[in-house]
């Protein structure tokens, strides 16, 4: 149709005119060309639109067009139009705007009148001469741009034949019948027009209209054929163009030929006039309402283009086009379209229509303006789709006749159309099809016919009584695949099917499909792509190319009825030679014409077997049950929900209704009912406690009370352990998310959790979540509301997804905008319910609920919001999981699937979900699971032959009413209705109404009839209620209607019970979930479109889904139905029925149980099922029925004893949640009612398979078993087609309905995919689903698509939850959102040690006193105090204590207990951190972002490094340290003027003025395993001043710290030291500062400052160091007898600062603080300094430590050591008590053990190492280890007290003496320290024998006379260790040893290393 402007000046077509006769007149020599004005003014318009029933012509004459032109252009024959740049080409910009897109497919808002004919699917395939490349007459011409030809050259089509004009204009080209020959034109090849074939309907007419949108053309050169979009025709022919291509821009010229045959270029294609039709009046709104008798035309009638203009809008008139996006989509989604709808776009009530009936439909509008231009459309042909779909236009009326309007399958039209029915054109006969006036009413049935390869003819007629359906036509697209896919399908690229294997392939399916099965979509492109393998591997096989089974066209009518002679019939092949459409009527003739006995085939394959067009086919469905099958699939849910509705209201059931008037029996059911309320009168049947046959008043009745039931199961909210594990996965994936690196999350920043839960629209739903957010307790735990308040106001925080959602949800967000610091989570359950997009629901004015999901979830604020998560749950995500999704299959979180019961360990339940109903049918019990009911298939059938028009599910719903009326009155009243119930409803109304008889509350079950239909929903409930009330029922079983659009209702005296039952609830209590309904007898009628998660009580026994038949043929639709019945069992119920598979008839007899033995109870969940128990018999027989003939009968009579296992038991077995008697009583009931069954049963024998197979239940005593507690799997009834997808489970995980499509809104995206494996988990499911399937346009992310190469866009802060229905999520994601919660605050808090003071009875009482105000220690005073020895150090609990004169005194056996071998559990407490806490790298804010420096660009580059070399007298040579220096620290330091050699590191001055922004002492920490960890981030801590901070690595970790602390000063050790202890860091630092002091003093002193004027302090701190206190004494207040102390946190800055203020400091050595622990502010007044031993944070003078080493060989113990060298040394070490430090537990990194292992690796499985194995005699064949000497000998030492020091175990009066060092040889032992310096202070060791002598390494100062001056015991013993063998020689003979102890060869040692490794070697003896 001319895309153009409606109005459009005259002056712009009299330009166009003027340019082309112009043109022609230049172009021209010998013909004048018509003159411009008769051009104009002599060519008649369109006539206007005539109000009168007038038609109006909208096919462009082409046959005239063609003679007109060749009349107009050719008479001469020389014309060569050059290629000017035409006024066309000038407005191409202006085209942009206005023209639709040829290349997208039609979508349903913009469609335009469809053509006459245009159902063909392929043009023709036409011969194409072969014919030379270059003829010798174009060489010339084009010498100097020859190409070869090949895929990429311009001018050649892709297959490499040439398209040029010049090259083709001799040639003769066939082009098919409707085909014209134009000229393409490319910007990039302007000096040549290629030729093309396009068909002439989708070209304008000359005067620019009625050119239909979309394109169909073909290859001239390779003859390819079919091309439906022109951006695909484009990229065949090799247009190569950057813009979107256009036919309007690039189709230029129509080409004529001259009477010598010379094709040449003719007039240009005219794309712009003046609209289609004259404006006619515009309406607002058009009323279709279907009543007019438009076929008057004796149904020879075209599609009518009908032309209202409806508020700018054409209507589109092809009534048989699919929903148009699937056409787009190359797809039919196994044919879930619309059926001959008029075009979908009369889909929906229309929102201004003027009678707004159901039977109006209304047509899409793109704008609401009444005038101007169409504005562009949406491109609809997905980027993603691999095959160009076939143009499925189907050609029929749009107009049927009175007598048959079926929205179904053909739609109403408009009164104010009948103006626009256009003159029908003449056609080919051959082409066409005419439908039999009143087919359906002649056969029943309304053929289904399917596309198949080739092209469909027209339709003619009575076009309403047959369906087109797309269902398989993309099995026959073999679509291009790449060549990984193709590998992954073990296919070569060259093997596709021949046209003949496809018809063989398909009649092959057709044969083998069932009587009852239709033909799936999915199932066949699994045998197509079978087929093709095989094909494959034949020819690889054969190493033959092409193709390897060709059957030739004479073969194939043979092969195709040797195929279909197996079918018995019921497969017809009909051949034709000239084309489909005579197949097709023939068959459609004979149908009409069929008698009623004859037997019709199910499907009739039509082939064509034509001689220039090769094969083509089709199928005709003529099934009864299959045509009906596939129409009906072919709706969506929506759509035949509308259809529903629409026969309801318009009455088109009525003949039904009065059909089921009757009963069975032929009585009136009415009268029969009034007749029997008469009969009881007043009386209704006893609510409960009671047979059904007992009748009371009905006030007595209403008033029967029951008592509180103790043992109901009102399911407490808890959590279970695998929620718990999803929700640790969820939330280890939020952490993912931040720590990804892509900045888009910062948990760090948050400290609070908020949410809000998006639910669908179901009343119950919102209820159930806001009982479970109640009942979790969340929102007190999450601090979001107080305890009182919380109940109330849990409605916030849960939403409906109704037109409400707005306002809330912007509150929502404003509380998202106003609170940066929460992290709120929206989570999105049930996600895959509504996933219509925003734009195409306000486009196609749907339901006012489509797409508010989109709005909501996707919108901007959302997506952007950073402190913004989106959570989205669903069982059924599988239309989320498309290649456009949004979410990143990273962020997916799948539930955890158990494969087998040890898995699931304690829990006491099990999920008894899809696939375990699925694999049930497999257990062989007789009453299996899942049920179908065969008697009511059968009825069904009888009933859809007698009503063809109505839609099956009416007729289903209307006889599940009567049976269910039937059963109930046959249980009541009339026995002889038993017959005509089929057994299942029998079985379960008797279930129903029997249970509450039989105990003395009156609990039952609940059943559930699906009704999805609202208007069915009520009908059954308004008729079942009737039947109920009338039967006097209305007692014993409610009746519910469950519409998710608004609460259900509850009978008063129903609510009574149910409060009863409860016992607590409150007197205004009514029940809103499903689950509030737990033990109700009742029956839910279940409607709604979906069914939205609701869970239901334990006691919903039966789950009625009969009516969910072959419209659910999609994934999600059925398996959501199903997931109704999903629920947690008693693993009791699933082990028993395993077990019982197993069982033999003997062990069956074993374990059989007489009547009094309770202590195992047998119980069959159910009666056998009537279609496959082995029982034979009539239907209403005892053992199908399962219902006791007489249920009054005597109940003493007893079973027969043979019998006694044989539990096929009446209902009263079946409560198996509610028989209420002891197991005595239950077992003796179910004996007697069998009893009664056998005596009253004649008709049937129980043959021995019949016997029940049976759940086995743990029994209790006879006593306890009030209730058997074990929670059974539901009993779900389904219909025959839900039945074969769900039963035909063969192995693996998935039932077959899991190769079904997905969901409705997505498409596959290639008919060649794998097949879904059986066994695939989640994780894989997903991805297949991403890579195959792909949205559709109406789909929320079908623009989930960036530009750049099609990638698509995830939100990085989105999760999806998935888990299968009711499983359990939303209690998982509770408890997600609880862990994220303590998860943040964990990330605010830190565990930190909170250990009290060890040793602290031995501490003795400072005689001097102190002053607890002081806030610096008086150095007169402090120096007089005495050191302290003990160490208080939790940390060295099990360390060797130091002998002092007070440990003597304590009792040994004290410290008896301490022999532990594993390290203890420290004890930490969990602290908030605070502005001031030291940060790992995990920390990020904007104050400390520079600090930091994570900006990748500044890398590694801005630091230098640079080595430093001095010599150290202890190590006794040269030591070289690196220092990375960041830029940005480099003014820390002194560097040379030449080169920038590092001279020094900058040192204050002692005389300097406290500055405030600055701490004088450089800060050192060693730190090894920690880069992450490690809290080396001392902004915070230092309040941002700058500070000389410097990290000391080891040589190996630089790279690591370098990557997370890029802007630190490192101090990298030596290499040699890799393996060293924190020993040799502290002594390296220590020696570098008193080195760098010296430089400094040296450089200083040329600047006049004193030496000792410089600063002589370092700060040696761990790497743990995190929170710093300061602690003030309050005094004694009356109230409080005890005095104690406030603390509070402080900087590092102002600790430090504080102690650097001390007076005097430079005489004290080391200045430290006490290590915190939670007692420290209760503890009584301690003085405010003392002299002791500090630890993990030191201010360590160099100055005066000079000559006191660190000791850098030792792992442990170093400080201890260095403490007690210090104060021997006689300096002053001084411990400020009014602050604490925190110390972090860090799991990772800092000084670990090594792992040691044997140097030598001999196997991988070895014992461990144990302590004593670390030492070895020397030269021994032991094995050597991999570790250090020195590590070897302490670990050693520790664990070796008992060998070594026997008599000072637990002898702390005899400790062991050690000179110069201590090592820890284990708790059991004191050491006394002794330094043999001149000089130095010691421990008085007078009168104190000593137990053993410990010499470590001793220098030239420990003399052969210092050891004499000590005493020791007899039989003490000494240990000796010295660096090797001579060494340890000398020195016992240096100090005389073996005067006093004696030696043994056999006593001398080494660590077990290699001698290259370095042992250490010691000597032991004992004194004489």
């Amino acid at each position: 149709m001319g895309n153009s402007y409606a109005g459009q000046l005259k002056s712009a077509r009299f330009e166009e005119a003027l340019h082309n006769s112009i043109e022609a007149s230049l172009r021209c020599s010998s013909v004048v060309p018509r003159p411009i004005f008769s051009q104009l003014y002599l060519d008649p318009d369109q006539p206007p639109f005539l109000p009168e029933g007038n038609y109006a012509n909208v096919k462009p004459k082409v046959e005239e067009l063609d003679k007109e032109l060749v009349h107009r252009y050719t008479q001469n024959g020389s014309l060569d139009f050059s290629n000017n740049q035409t006024v066309n080409e000038m407005e191409d910009e202006e085209e942009d705007e206005d023209m639709s897109d040829s290349s997208s497919p039609p979508i349903p808002y913009s469609q335009k009148p469809a053509p006459e004919g245009s159902c063909t699917t392929d043009a023709p395939r036409h011969k194409v001469k072969d014919r030379p490349l270059y003829k010798a007459y174009n060489l010339k011409r084009d010498a100097e741009k020859i190409e070869l030809p090949g895929n990429n050259l311009r001018g050649f089509c892709q297959a490499g034949k040439d398209l040029r004009l010049v090259s083709l204009c001799m040639e003769q080209i066939d082009i098919p019948a409707g085909f014209l020959l134009v000229g393409a034109k490319s910007p990039n090849l302007p000096e040549h027009i290629l030729v093309c074939a396009v068909d002439k309907r989708f070209l304008p007419d000359d005067h620019g209209k009625n050119a239909l949108l979309g394109f169909s053309g073909n290859c001239i050169g390779c003859g390819e054929r079919g091309f439906r979009y022109f951006t695909e025709f484009s990229n065949h022919i090799n247009l190569k163009l950057t813009t979107q291509p256009k036919k309007q821009k690039h189709l230029k010229y129509y080409l004529v030929r001259s009477s010598q045959g010379v094709l040449s270029k003719g007039p240009l294609i005219c794309w712009k006039d003046s609209s289609v039709f004259s404006p006619a009046k515009s309406s607002s709104a058009v009323n279709i309402s279907g009543t007019q008798d438009l076929s008057r035309n004796k149904n020879i009638v075209k599609p009518l283009a009908l032309s209202v203009q409806l508020v700018g809008k054409t209507f589109a008139t092809a009534p048989l086009t699919l929903r148009n996006s699937d056409i787009a989509n190359g797809n039919s989604s196994g044919g879930r379209n619309n059926v001959l709808s008029l075009s979908s776009t009369f889909s929906r009530p229309m929102p201004h229509s003027t009678s707004p009936s159901p039977g109006c439909f209304s047509v899409d509008q793109a704008s609401m303006s009444s005038s101007g231009p169409p504005k562009k459309r949406h491109r609809g042909w997905s980027p993603g789709s691999p095959v160009p779909p076939p143009g499925v236009v189907v050609p029929v009326p749009t107009i049927r006749p009175l007598t048959r309007t079926e929205p179904l399958l053909s739609v109403p039209v408009p009164q104010s159309m009948l103006t626009g029915i256009l003159q029908p054109q003449p056609i080919p006969a051959g082409e066409t099809v005419i439908v039999p006036e009143n087919l359906l009413n002649n056969s029943g049935i309304r053929p289904v016919i399917l596309i198949g390869y080739g092209t469909l003819p027209y339709f003619y007629g009575n076009v309403g009584d047959i369906v087109v359906s797309p269902l398989l036509v993309n099995c026959y697209k073999i679509p291009q695949l790449e060549n990984k896919d193709l590998d992954l399908l073990g296919l070569t690229g060259g093997q596709l099917l021949s046209v003949e294997n496809m018809i063989l392939l398909t009649l092959q399916y057709l044969v083998r499909l069932g009587p009852d099965q239709i033909p799936l979509r999915e199932e066949f492109e699994q045998i197509m792509l079978k087929a093709m393998q095989e094909f494959t591997l034949r020819e690889r096989s054969l190493q033959m190319s092409g193709q390897c089974i060709s059957v030739s066209p004479g073969q194939l009518p043979w092969l195709a009825r040797l195929i279909t002679s197996v079918s018995r019939d019921l497969v017809h092949v009909v051949v034709t030679q000239n084309s489909l459409a005579e197949g097709i009527s023939e068959t459609l003739r004979s149908l009409n014409e069929m008698k009623h006995q004859q037997r019709l085939p199910d499907y009739v394959v039509a082939i064509c077997a034509s001689k220039n067009r090769g094969n083509e086919f089709c199928v005709v469905v003529l099934g009864q049950y299959q045509s009906r099958a596939l129409a009906e699939s072919m709706l969506t849910t929506s759509e035949f929900l509308k259809e529903i509705s629409y026969e309801l209201i318009t009455g088109k059931v009525s003949f039904l209704a009065s059909h089921f008037k009757n009963t069975s029996l032929g009585d009136d059911l009415d009268k029969l009912l009034e007749k029997m309320q008469q009969q009881r009168g007043d009386n209704v049947v006893i609510p409960f406690n009671g047979d059904v046959n007992e009748c009371v008043s009905s006030q007595e009745a209403a008033v029967m009370v029951s008592t509180q039931d103790s043992d109901l199961d009102i399911d407490t909210f808890q959590i279970y352990q695998p929620q718990l594990t999803v929700a640790r996965k969820l939330l280890s994936q939020v952490c993912a998310i931040a720590d990804s690196g892509n900045q888009s999350l910062d948990l760090g920043h948050f400290s609070k959790v908020d949410f809000i839960i998006i639910v669908p629209r179901s009343e119950v739903l919102v209820q159930q979540t806001l009982q479970r957010i109640r009942q979790s307790g969340v929102l007190v735990d999450l601090g979001l509301e107080e305890n009182g308040t919380a109940y109330q106001r849990a409605e916030k925080y849960v939403v409906r997804l109704d037109n409400e959602i707005q306002t809330k949800f912007e509150v929502f967000m404003r509380r998202v905008k106003q609170n940066p610091y929460t992290l709120f989570v929206l989570v999105h359950d049930n996600a895959h319910i509504d996933l219509t997009s925003a734009i195409s629901s306000s486009l196609s004015h749907g339901e006012p609920s489509h797409g508010l999901a989109d709005r909501v979830i996707n919108c901007r604020e959302v997506t952007e919001a950073f402190n913004l998560l989106v959570l989205q749950v669903s069982s059924f995500p599988y239309a989320l999981q498309t290649q456009q999704s949004r979410i990143s299959s990273n962020n997916e979180v799948h539930w955890i699937q158990f494969d087998n019961m040890e898995e699931m360990g304690s829990e006491e339940k099990l999920y008894f979900g899809l696939n375990e109903y699925s694999k049930s049918l497999q257990w062989g019990i007789t009453s299996p699971l899942l049920r179908c009911d065969e008697n009511f298939e059968k009825m069904v059938n009888t009933l859809l032959e007698r009503y063809p028009r109505l839609h099956s599910m009416v007729i289903r719903c209307y006889l599940l009413i009567q049976q269910y009326s039937e059963a109930l009155m046959a249980l009541t009243t009339m026995a002889s209705l038993r017959d005509h119930s089929t057994p299942e409803t029998l079985s379960i109304m008797d279930d129903l109404i029997t249970s509450p008889g039989k105990n003395r509350n009156g609990c039952g079950h609940m059943l559930i009839i699906r009704v999805p239909s609202v208007q069915l929903a009520m009908l059954a409930r308004e008729r079942l209620q009737e039947v109920r009330d009338k039967l006097g029922l209305q007692y014993r079983f409610e009746i519910l209607l469950g519409n998710p659009a608004s609460e259900f209702t509850v009978a008063k005296h129903f609510v009574t019970r149910l409060k009863a039952w409860r016992g607590n609830e409150q007197e205004d209590w009514v029940p809103r979930t499903y689950q509030d309904l737990e033990g109700l007898p009742c029956i839910v009628i279940l409607t709604g479109k979906d069914t939205l998660g609701e869970t239901f009580p334990r006691s919903l026994k039966y789950c009625d889904l009969r009516l969910i038949d072959s419209s659910y043929l999609t994934r999600t639709a059925l398996e959501q139905e199903v997931g109704l019945a999903c629920c947690y069992v008693s693993k009791e119920a699933i082990r028993g029925s395993i077990v019982a598979l197993d069982l033999s008839e003997k062990e069956h007899e074993k374990a059989n149980i007489s009547e009094n033995d309770s202590d195992e109870l047998l119980i069959d969940l159910e009666r056998p099922q009537s279609n496959s128990s082995a029982v034979t018999g009539t239907s209403g027989s005892i053992a199908e029925n399962g219902v006791s003939s007489s249920s009054a009968a005597d109940k003493s009579q007893k079973q027969p004893a043979s019998l006694n296992f044989q539990n096929v038991s009446v209902s009263s077995v079946d409560e198996g949640t509610y028989p209420r008697f002891t197991a005595g009583e239950t077992l003796k009931q179910e004996c007697d009612s069998l009893g009664n069954q056998m005596a009253s049963s004649t008709t049937s024998k129980l043959s021995s398979s019949s016997v029940a197979r049976t759940f086995r239940w743990p029994s209790q005593s006879v006593k306890e078993c009030k209730i058997l507690h074990a929670a059974l799997p539901r009993i779900v009834i389904l219909s025959k087609a839900a039945y074969c997808l769900l039963g035909s489970q063969k192995s693996g995980r998935l039932p077959s309905s899991s190769s079904l499509l997905p969901h409705a809104d997505v498409s596959w995206l290639s008919s060649l995919r794998p097949l879904l494996p059986k066994d695939m988990n989640g994780e894989e499911q997903s991805l297949y689903y991403r890579q195959w399937t792909t949205a559709r346009q109406h789909h929320v992310d079908y623009n989930n698509q960036s530009e750049s190469a099609g990638s698509r866009s995830f939100h990085p802060r989105r999760l999806l939850l998935t888990g299968p229905p009711q499983v359990g999520k939303t209690g998982s994601y509770l408890q997600f959102l609880r862990i994220l919660f303590r998860m943040l605050i964990r990330l605010l808090e830190v565990d930190v040690y909170d250990e009290e003071e060890i040793n602290t009875s031995s501490t003795e009482s400072n005689e001097i006193t102190q002053s607890s105000n002081d806030h610096w220690p008086d150095i007169e005073i402090f120096s007089k105090i005495t050191f302290d020895l003990s160490v208080h150090d939790t940390k060295y609990g099990s360390m060797s204590p130091v002998y002092t004169e007070q440990l003597s005194r304590v009792k040994q056996e004290a410290n008896k207990e301490t022999k532990v071998e594993e390290p203890r559990k420290r004890e930490t407490v969990s602290m908030m951190l605070t502005k001031y806490s030291a940060y790992n790298t995990f920390h990020h804010c904007e104050q400390c972002h520079q600090y930091m420096d994570i900006n990748p660009a500044a890398q590694m580059t801005d630091s230098t490094l640079h080595a430093f070399t001095f010599s150290s007298s202890m190590l006794g040579e040269e030591v070289q340290l690196h220092f990375i220096i960041p830029k940005s620290k480099e003014n820390h330091f002194v560097f040379s003027k030449q080169g920038k050699h590092l001279e020094s590191m900058r040192l204050p001055l002692v005389s300097d003025k406290q500055n405030l922004n600055a701490v004088k002492s450089p800060i050192f920490t060693p730190s090894s395993g920690r880069h992450e960890h490690g809290l080396l981030n001392l902004y915070h801590a230092m309040e941002g001043i700058s500070h000389l901070h410097l990290l000391v690595i080891k040589e190996y970790e630089m790279p690591l710290y370098r990557k997370y602390w890029p802007n630190h000063i490192m101090l990298v050790l030596p290499g040699t030291f890799n393996n060293a202890g924190v020993g040799a860091a502290r002594f390296l630092i220590k020696e570098l500062s008193y080195h760098n002091l010296e430089l400094e003093r040296n450089r200083l002193e040329e600047l006049g400052v004193k030496r000792q004027c410089v600063w002589p302090f370092i700060v040696v701190m761990d790497d743990s160091c995190v929170l710093w206190n300061i602690h003030s004494v309050q005094e004694q207040s009356s109230q409080s007898m005890e005095p104690g102390s406030t603390s509070k946190n402080v900087s590092l800055k102002s600790v430090l600062q504080h102690i650097e203020a001390t007076p005097k400091i430079v005489h004290y050595a080391i200045l430290g603080i006490q290590k915190w622990n939670s007692k420290l502010n209760s503890r009584g007044s301690k003085p405010p300094f003392s002299r002791c031993h500090v630890h993990d944070f030191i201010l360590l003078n160099v100055d005066l430590t000079q000559n006191v080493q660190y000791d850098l060989n030792r792992y442990f113990c170093e400080d201890v050591d260095f403490n007690l060298r210090t104060n021997s040394s006689g300096l002053l070490i001084c411990r400020f008590n009014n602050f604490s430090l925190m110390k972090k537990h860090i799991q990772v990194g800092g000084q670990k053990d090594f792992a040691i292992k044997p140097k030598i690796m001999v196997s991988e499985s070895m014992a461990p190492i144990m302590p004593l194995q670390y030492v070895c005699a020397p030269d021994s064949e032991h094995t050597l280890l991999a570790a250090p000497a020195q590590f070897l000998l302490e670990k050693f030492l520790q664990h070796a007290t008992y060998k070594l020091f026997p008599k000072a175990i637990h002898n702390f009066k005899n400790p062991v003496l050690a000179i110069d060092c201590y090592l820890n040889i284990g708790p059991e032992v004191a050491i006394c320290y002794v330094s043999s310096r001149p000089h130095s202070i010691n421990v008085n060791c007078e009168g104190v024998f000593f137990s053993g002598l410990l010499l470590y390494l001793c220098d030239s100062f420990v003399g052969a006379d210092l050891l004499k001056k000590f005493k020791f015991l007899k039989g003490a013993t000494l240990c000796v260790i010295c660096q090797d063998r001579s060494s340890l020689r000398q020195t016992i003979v240096r100090l005389e040893l073996e005067d006093e102890w004696q030696f043994r060869l056999r006593d001398e040692f080494q660590t077990a290393n290699s001698i290259d490794d370095k042992p250490l070697y010691f000597l032991t003896g004992r004194h004489i």
